[in-house]
């Protein structure tokens, strides 16, 4: 197994988190990748530095409007009387509003989608980085350098549509590996593990069947993101049946959850898949901060064993999870499997 992480990643630094109306401080922070950095050096995994390859493969996914606008809004938000340190929106339309706005206000309620991604001097190189992390630890298994690899992707990436950021997610990391493995292997899975739906991911490929999508997750009826990851959504046209989710119950432990993922590994399996990506969350820990879901760390190694055991190519692509005390226990559950 190797290790991919950009140190750029560091520079999207957000100061504020809305939580029930109020502003507190950011929980998706550089702090996340210095302790993911900590446990692989514990592991004797080899972390190396990811590659710039360029926007080709992030194209693929993210429409040439929002990625204009993710590179460009900073410096045109500066100019404006009384700017905020950091962007959120002031308002957001309907999914099928008419027109594009051109002024960046209108742009700014476009793009971003909730109050949970403001946008910083230091974001787009940050995410860029987060992305090619992504790019990196995809093109090591897909070019057959190594059977498995863990991008320490942050900013994470599971909440972002081909055209706007949501969940503190701006660029989609799993579905860009995805586009790099698929230049390399027939049909690529991606199974996401994350507290929260999966709902970006789920929307790039909801047309799709080259890519199966799976999330196991905290039911959206009580959970972010709330309007989407119910049972019933199973993709659509040339996708339909290529969408599995499964919401569960708030306080699931790991013997429960472990029942959904057998579920989900056998629908996986059906798809006969050439490589998965493994969209991990550790913030189903019990001790996560949002303290929705009641998984172990023996939960989490169970769930690197049972993913392991399918033998096939994996590139773990980190998502959610933020700092607790076990965060780097958790991580290092996990990829203890694929480090044997």
């Amino acid at each position: 197994m190797k290790a991919f992480y950009h140190p750029d990643q560091t520079k999207h630094d957000p100061k504020f988190y809305m939580k029930n109306g109020n502003r507190i401080q950011a929980r998706e922070v550089p702090e996340r990748s210095l302790i993911f950095q900590r446990t692989l050096q514990q592991m004797g995994i080899p972390l190396c530095t990811a590659e710039d390859v360029g926007m080709g493969l992030i194209a693929r996914v993210h429409s040439p409007d929002y990625l204009s606008f993710l590179k460009s809004v900073y410096a045109r938000w500066e100019t404006l009387p009384e700017a905020s340190e950091e962007i959120i929106p002031k308002s957001n339309p309907g999914r099928y509003a008419a027109t594009y706005p051109k002024d960046i206000i209108g742009q700014v309620g476009w793009h971003l989608m909730d109050t949970s991604c403001p946008v910083g001097a230091g974001t787009w190189p940050g995410v860029y980085a987060s992305a090619q992390t992504a790019i990196s630890a995809a093109h090591a298994v897909a070019s057959g350098d190594v059977n498995s690899s863990y991008a320490v992707c942050r900013p994470p990436g599971h909440h972002a549509y081909s055209d706007g950021c949501a969940g503190f997610c701006f660029l989609n990391n799993s579905a860009i590996a995805a586009e790099r493995l698929l230049e390399s292997f027939g049909r690529v899975a991606i199974l996401d593990v994350d507290l929260h739906h999966g709902n970006g991911t789920q929307a790039i490929f909801w047309n799709r069947r080259d890519v199966m999508t799976l999330s196991i997750h905290a039911d959206p009826a009580c959970c972010y993101p709330h309007f989407w990851g119910y049972a019933h959504e199973r993709g659509a046209g040339d996708g339909l049946g290529y969408n599995l989710n499964l919401p569960i119950p708030e306080n699931t432990g790991d013997a429960e959850y472990m029942r959904y993922l057998d579920q989900a590994l056998e629908t996986l399996e059906g798809f006969a898949p050439d490589a998965i990506i493994l969209a991990l969350g550790l913030d189903a820990s019990e001790q996560d901060p949002f303290a929705v879901l009641k998984l172990t760390t023996e939960g989490f190694a169970e769930i690197g064993r049972r993913v392991n055991s399918l033998k096939k190519p994996t590139v773990i692509v980190q998502e959610g999870g933020y700092v607790s005390p076990i965060l780097g226990e958790n991580l290092a559950a996990v990829l203890q499997a694929f480090n044997s």
